[in-house]
């Protein structure tokens, strides 16, 4: 509840944790200016921004039903550690290719995730396939090429052997043409997975691998880097909700969100934000948690997501739609993951976007097969707003726990457990 007997808020911190995702902030910050005026003509309110002294955050003003909100949202930056990722090169991204699929495999992970959605688990395998196929086209045209260069190096040097007499042995010929066919081979099927690579931003198969590769590379426990930085966001998080505010809204988005999860559990073992009259509140958006909760060594993940399902302190809402291929949508990442309490749960409250009757038919035309921009949907405006508004939500002059604390879960909530490993034990 609001305190000090206030209805509404007037004041609310926004911290957004992105996904896999190397740019900076600034993407997000003029991604949110025109997206909150295209839903604020929509749905008939007033909402305002400027930049903020930091350049990780804005700051917003905005009107609803009368009532005047302040809200300042900061984006807690990883971009930097995933731009370090990034860098293994062509052909440590093959190396990470083995190792992730043998990961995902050899657990039986995969298998268990296409129980819950084929969605996620084709876009995991896609960089995959498109990757080994790249490396096939390579192969073929470098091989190919280099047979013919090796050919025509022999015909020659028979010709000339006709025309001026003396031999070559079996022995020389052979040299010649293996030293002629690699000599040729390995620089194009170079060149061409670099031409390759140079189309990423059209394929996106290296981004994806590197995605679920730093995902995988410890088994589903956070890298050190990771936890750092969890901790970090952690004391920004505890010293904003001592401030003069009404809500602390953590959002997550795509693989932000299971590091959402775990800095709100951070910050309720801490119990340092008792008394300070700010509600805390947790909105996961696209959530693709189990990819990484079902992998063996995600305790700490499973942890969080146990302490959370009954917290008293938090309200929780987790936004996924059936349209978004990239995510585990509808599916509630404690039940899923296996470490759902056996009576008491009350998080998440699991919401569906339905983008088939919050977006008109023109647009859902327009974004056919744009699979990473429906992605980023559930941060962009509605045509047709439901319960789900991401502005009302992040600067509306309600909280969290006000808008859904008495709305049931999607009656198309995934909760079966399908994770092989349940452990939360260190």
């Amino acid at each position: 509840m609001l305190h000090r007997g206030k209805t509404h808020v007037a004041r609310r911190r926004v911290f957004y944790i992105p996904g896999y995702d190397p740019y900076p902030p600034r993407r997000y910050r003029e991604l949110y200016r025109t997206e909150s005026r295209k839903q604020a003509k929509i749905s008939g309110y007033r909402i305002e921004q400027r930049s903020d002294k930091s350049d990780t955050g804005w700051r917003v003003r905005a009107e609803f039903n009368g009532m005047n909100v302040q809200t300042k949202v900061d984006v807690l930056v990883w971009h930097d550690l995933v731009q370090n990722s990034m860098r293994g090169g062509i052909l440590g991204t093959y190396a990470s290719l083995v190792k992730t699929s043998w990961i995902y495999l050899s657990t039986g992970t995969l298998r268990r995730l296409s129980w819950l959605s084929k969605g996620p688990v084709l876009a995991a395998l896609y960089p995959i396939a498109m990757l080994l196929g790249q490396l096939m086209i390579a192969v073929f045209l470098a091989s190919t090429l280099a047979s013919l260069a090796a050919y025509l190096v022999l015909q020659v040097a028979s010709l000339l052997t006709a025309l001026f007499g003396g031999g070559s042995s079996t022995v020389m010929r052979t040299i010649v043409g293996t030293t002629v066919f690699w000599t040729i081979f390995l620089p194009v099927m170079v060149m061409a997975l670099r031409w390759f690579k140079a189309q990423d931003d059209k394929t996106f198969a290296y981004y994806l691998m590197h995605d679920y590769a730093y995902t995988a590379k410890r088994r589903g426990a956070y890298p050190e880097e990771i936890e750092a930085r969890l901790v970090e966001w952690r004391h920004r998080i505890e010293a904003a909700l001592r401030e003069n505010v009404d809500e602390v809204l953590i959002v997550g988005h795509s693989s932000g969100a299971q590091m959402a999860v775990s800095v709100a559990a951070d910050i309720l073992r801490s119990n340092r934000f008792q008394g300070t009259g700010a509600e805390l509140s947790l909105l996961t958006l696209g959530q693709v948690i189990p990819m990484v909760s079902f992998l063996p060594e995600a305790r700490r993940l499973r942890r969080d997501l146990r302490l959370l399902a009954t917290a008293e302190d938090i309200t929780w809402l987790d936004v996924s739609a059936p349209g978004d291929g990239c995510c585990f949508a509808l599916s509630d990442p404690v039940s899923v993951s296996g470490v759902a309490p056996q009576k008491g749960q009350k998080w998440p409250i699991i919401v569906s976007a339905a983008f088939s009757k919050t977006l008109m038919p023109e647009t859902l035309k327009a974004l056919k097969h744009r699979y990473f921009r429906l992605h980023f949907q559930y941060l962009c405006a509605f045509d047709l707003p439901g319960d789900y508004d991401y502005f009302r939500i992040t600067a509306g002059d309600r909280t969290l726990g006000q808008r859904f604390r008495d709305r049931a879960s999607s009656q198309s909530r995934i909760d079966v457990p399908a994770s092989r490993f349940t452990s939360t034990l260190s």
